[in-house]
């Protein structure tokens, strides 16, 4: 289920068939039922987790009920399992790390002066958290505590950032705010509607892109610590760095439809309920992306005002 990068691992992928995931659908009779098209099944984890998967196919093998319902017509009620990950388990720890992330940045942008030492606490911050973000992409299964220290450390890089972004620039972090959630909510509104489908093709393109963009990002920085480009080369604050901004906004927004797709195919499909911490990890790290991306492009507009 993940992609063959780390730093890009989306679980909309299949482990065994790189993006077999894709372009599956769930089979009549319920989530999670038989394996052909399933692909959190054969070879796959989830396999051994689903209670369905051993009775040949049939979610309604072990309910006494089911003859009795098809006897008088009544569509068979598939069993209750507390296992398996439900929407609402995906908005309760999107919610609990997204709002980790907020706390942080709230009491850094409270407690911490304006000043270079606070810089300074504000790249350890982030070094930190993209640390333990690459561990967690490294493990088969979330870790909640892991993941809420990411999210703790990233709020701290955000809040001391914000501050900052918020004295040169009044207002600019609300506006980055706004922008994050139009869109946010743009993607999932274009996603539910059909107009994007996350295909295998689709997924490969957008990676191919995405790992180009930052490898471009990382010799363009290394061009501005050697000198060889000035004013931040293709980060700087006049039209390129706008253009650049808007490809980094783009690329979260691809990022958002795989998160998307992560999230549906675990729900459709069975997956495990700590599947649920992976997707808000994936959600909150695309929204970070998303949100430091938007702050640079407020700024460059308001500096050109």
């Amino acid at each position: 289920m993940r992609s063959s990068n780390p730093v890009f691992s989306r679980r909309g992928f299949s482990r065994d068939n790189g993006y077999a995931g894709f372009n599956t659908a769930p089979q009549a009779g319920g989530a999670a039922v038989g394996t052909q098209g399933n692909p959190y099944a054969q070879g796959n984890p989830y396999a051994q987790d689903n209670p369905y998967a051993q009775q040949g196919g049939n979610p309604y093998a072990t309910n006494p009920y089911a003859q009795q319902d098809q006897q008088y017509g009544a569509p068979p009620q598939a069993p209750v399992s507390t296992g398996r990950m439900t929407m609402d388990d995906v908005v309760v720890r999107s919610a609990m790390t997204l709002g980790t992330v907020v706390v942080g940045a709230v009491l850094a942008w409270a407690l911490l002066p304006v000043a270079p030492t606070s810089y300074g606490l504000a790249i350890g911050a982030a070094l930190i958290a993209m640390v333990l973000g690459l561990v967690q992409s490294f493990k088969r299964k979330a870790s909640p505590a892991l993941i809420l220290a990411y999210a703790a450390f990233e709020g701290v890089f955000l809040g001391v950032i914000s501050e900052m972004f918020n004295t040169a620039w009044s207002g600019a972090p609300f506006q980055a705010v706004l922008g994050t959630m139009a869109v946010s909510g743009a993607t999932l509104l274009v996603y539910k509607a059909g107009w994007i489908r996350v295909t295998a093709r689709y997924a490969r393109i957008g990676l191919t892109i995405a790992v180009a963009f930052v490898l471009v990002m990382a010799v363009n920085l290394l061009l501005v610590v050697f000198g060889v480009a000035e004013d931040g080369g293709l980060r700087s604050m006049g039209p390129l760095g706008a253009i650049v901004g808007i490809l980094a906004i783009l690329l979260g927004a691809f990022f958002l439809t795989l998160d998307f797709k992560q999230i549906e195919d675990g729900v459709a499909y069975g997956a495990p309920k700590e599947e649920a911490w992976l997707a808000a990890f994936g959600l909150t790290m695309t929204l970070v992306w998303i949100y430091v991306e938007m702050l640079r492009l407020v700024a460059i507009f308001s500096s050109n005002d």
